[in-house]
């Protein structure tokens, strides 16, 4: 296991089980997790032993709520304030996810939202209990979502799910999100991790070069059309003038006060 509380770690065989662990703040992601997250990741990559990686939530109703922006450390550790100065940390996780060498599973058991359902969909496969409720709120909240992010969610859902699922920020519960395309499949909640584990280890058996160079060639075709830095630098710039607006502030106001935002277009 890993020393954190708020991120386990551990192997069962050639199968590693990352948990995210805050149930009392429905496992939402936090700079340090997501820090330890990528450490986590780069270890096991390169030692090469484990070849398939499960993400799940602890308690059982939240796989994650979303990156928790009150958790960001007023007064870290000297490592870990250089780490969060040189390096954003949701793009440090979300990456490590996403460029893992081996196949990734995301075990939904519970409502996923935001940044954590980005990072569902870094990984390969997904699979839901079959009561579980997911969704993008950025536009709910004044913000502009991340262009990569954006791009992630294009690349797995299509383009026009992938629209609907951020231009409505709408919540999706059962069944409409398979059909959405956010998960492969949806079983009872009693048969998840049964389920999971089950595939984990019957992909871990397979030979590891073959896994490595299959998943390579899948990331490199999925990746043969990058932003250019133009519109690249067109998306940071949306994004940044999104954080800035006033309807940014309203959004994060009424999430807080759990009421409808009264937004205004500045």
């Amino acid at each position: 296991m890993s020393e954190s509380r708020e991120l386990l770690s551990q192997r069962r065989e050639h199968v590693g089980v990352v948990t995210f662990n805050r149930p009392a703040r429905r496992n939402a992601l936090t700079p340090s997790m997501l820090v330890e997250l990528h450490d986590v990741l780069e270890g096991w990559a390169a030692g090469g032993e484990v070849r398939v990686v499960v993400f799940t939530g602890a308690g059982g109703k939240s796989f994650s709520s979303g990156f928790d922006i009150g958790a960001i450390p007023t007064n870290p550790d000297p490592d870990l304030a250089r780490r969060l100065r040189e390096e954003n940390p949701l793009e440090l996780g979300l990456g490590s996810v996403k460029r893992f060498p081996y196949p990734t599973i995301a075990m939904l058991g519970g409502h996923c939202f935001g940044a954590a359902l980005n990072l569902a969909v870094c990984c390969d496969l997904r699979i839901g209990a079959d009561d579980i409720a997911v969704g993008m709120p950025p536009a709910r909240l004044g913000i502009v979502y991340p262009a990569d992010g954006i791009a992630q969610f294009a690349s797995v859902l299509g383009m026009a799910r992938a629209r609907e699922l951020f231009f409505t920020g709408r919540t999706y519960r059962g069944a409409e999100v398979r059909e959405l395309g956010l998960v492969g499949r949806l079983v009872p909640r009693a048969e998840l991790e049964a389920t999971t584990f089950a595939l984990a280890g019957e992909i871990a058996a397979n030979a590891p070069l073959a896994l490595r160079g299959i998943k390579r060639i899948f990331d490199r075709i999925e990746s043969a059309a990058p932003l250019s830095a133009e519109a690249r630098e067109e998306a940071e710039a949306l994004t940044a003038a999104g954080l800035r607006s006033e309807d940014a502030r309203e959004g994060q106001r009424a999430f807080a006060e759990k009421r409808r935002p009264r937004f205004t277009g500045r």
